[in-house]
């Protein structure tokens, strides 16, 4: 049954949590708040009925104005590993928990309020978000969940005539975002360098209670959430890397502990390809460059291991999984890229073919995803004008072609299943830095309409869309020079 925001079903699972891990508080309500954009794929989560009066609710509570009766507005506290070193003083900054809704179908979904004001963890900053950053992890979110990658959600973004100052003046603004949990590797974390081990095993009860259920009474409950969280990141991150998708800041505290795209800040999706592409400004050593997410993955999950240590009387065992992630994400990257290049029945030369392959887009700055789709159309054996044309050395493409063509015909199946089969892992939009600017510079004048539009590609990324064709263009060469930081 659809339902408005007032009437939506609070249970507040981790607001009956004791005290320690975290400060009740209200929003500070925004000056005038003015709805930007509203995504009904996520508005279904939640059964809510997106009608004049439910969007009028919206603004108001997301503005800050407004909670509903049954929510329970919290800041988390937390901690983590930032750029690789430990910062013992996070926690929800700028945002607060509302509340848990449970749905019609019985799922639990966190509301959250993005930019909602100072609270005791701000520490020097003031608690709000800029236009700019809440549209790009709204259009950020909902693309990637449309490319069935795993991801937090995003409900609508407000903005107001709240000044902001970051290099320059701004409109403060709030998302609402949707989540399983916004539980993250760094709550463990803070537990654990706080030497509050009886909260530490609170937490983990509660988490496995909640979201493992089926580990509640097995005696390496532990473990089993460990090696369950590992395999969801490693899985995740193989999805990022296929896709061509940057996050830009893969702090501890940016890790779900449900394996879900979480905090989107300087992200970006590969145009021309570079195995080593930064897409955050801010990070001058290249920690978190796209080639070294793989290897972050682990190494975050490493330090969960160690929080994890306290409960458990032999830790041997958590290291044995953790080394069970480089397997774990090198199989299913395998299996994706496999995927995207329409092969069956896997060969040992595959994986060869796939490196080479990548290879050739590093070398010649061939456009990622314009690349994978042109693929999806090709014919072995016969010349490609769409493929040659991304290429300013085409003979090292068509060696691997003649490579491609061979494996290829061992498939034993009609080029046009394979074709169709392709076109439906290799998407013919995705959510370019430029297209976000674009976007963004276009609400900042109080235009909305490029959101919405452009959402509608991202909402169907495989299917063509005629009218829309501009989207699934070459950027230009400006737009492969954005810089984004991470107060973006």
């Amino acid at each position: 049954m659809k339902t408005s925001p007032d009437q939506l079903n609070f249970n507040n699972r981790f607001g009956r949590l004791p005290d320690v891990f975290y400060t009740r508080l209200q929003p500070i309500p925004l000056d005038h708040p003015k709805l930007v954009a509203v995504s009904q794929n996520a508005a279904d989560l939640l059964d809510l009925e997106l009608g004049d009066s439910c969007k009028q609710q919206l603004t108001q509570i997301a503005g800050g104005s407004r909670v509903p009766e049954s929510a329970d507005p919290l800041a988390m506290v937390y901690s983590g590993h930032q750029f690789g070193s430990y910062n013992p003083q996070l926690g929800d900054g700028r945002g607060l928990l509302l509340g848990e809704v449970t749905n019609d179908k019985g799922e639990s979904w966190d509301l959250h309020l993005k930019g909602a004001g100072m609270t005791p963890y701000s520490r020097f900053g003031d608690g709000r978000a800029v236009l700019r950053s809440c549209i790009r992890e709204y259009l950020a979110s909902e693309a990637l969940f449309h490319l069935g990658i795993p991801t937090t959600r995003a409900l609508c973004v407000v903005t107001s005539d709240t000044p902001v100052y970051r290099e320059t003046e701004e409109r403060g603004s709030t998302l609402l975002r949707i989540a399983k949990t916004h539980i993250r590797f760094g709550h463990f974390e803070y537990f654990y360098y706080t030497q509050q081990h009886d909260a530490l095993k609170t937490l983990a009860e509660f988490t496995i209670q909640n979201y493992f259920p089926q580990w509640l009474n097995k005696d390496d409950k532990y473990c089993l959430l460990f090696k369950t969280v590992v395999e969801k990141t490693a899985h995740m991150i193989a999805l990022w890397q296929a896709n061509g998708f940057a996050h830009g800041v893969m702090n501890t505290d940016n890790m779900s502990i449900l394996g879900e795209t979480f905090d989107y800040g300087p992200y970006g999706f590969q145009d021309d390809f570079n195995w080593h592409y930064i897409c955050n400004h801010s990070d001058h050593s290249g920690r978190y460059a796209f080639s070294q997410q793989p290897d972050i993955g682990y190494w975050n999950c490493g330090r969960l291991a160690q929080a994890l240590v306290p409960l458990l009387d032999d830790a041997s065992a958590l290291q044995k999984i953790l080394d069970s992630y480089p397997t774990l994400y090198s199989d299913k990257y395998l299996s994706l890229m496999s995927e995207k290049l329409g092969l069956r029945e896997e060969e040992p030369e595959d994986s060869e073919l796939i490196r080479d392959l990548l290879q050739q887009l590093h070398e010649q700055h061939l456009d990622y995803t314009l690349f994978f789709r042109a693929l999806s159309n090709y014919q072995p054996g016969q010349a490609s004008s769409a493929l040659m044309d991304l290429c300013s050395q085409p003979d090292p493409l068509k060696q691997w072609l003649q490579r491609y063509d061979e494996r290829v015909l061992r498939n034993s199946e009609p080029e046009q299943q394979r074709h169709q089969r392709m076109k439906q892992v290799n998407p013919k939009y995705v959510l370019r830095n430029y297209l976000a600017q674009t976007a963004i510079e276009k609400a900042e004048t109080g235009d909305y309409s490029e959101i919405k539009q452009l959402m509608t590609v991202l909402k169907s990324p495989y299917d063509e869309h005629p009218d829309l064709e501009h989207y699934a263009q070459k950027p230009p060469e400006w737009g492969k020079k954005l810089e984004v930081s991470c107060s973006s």
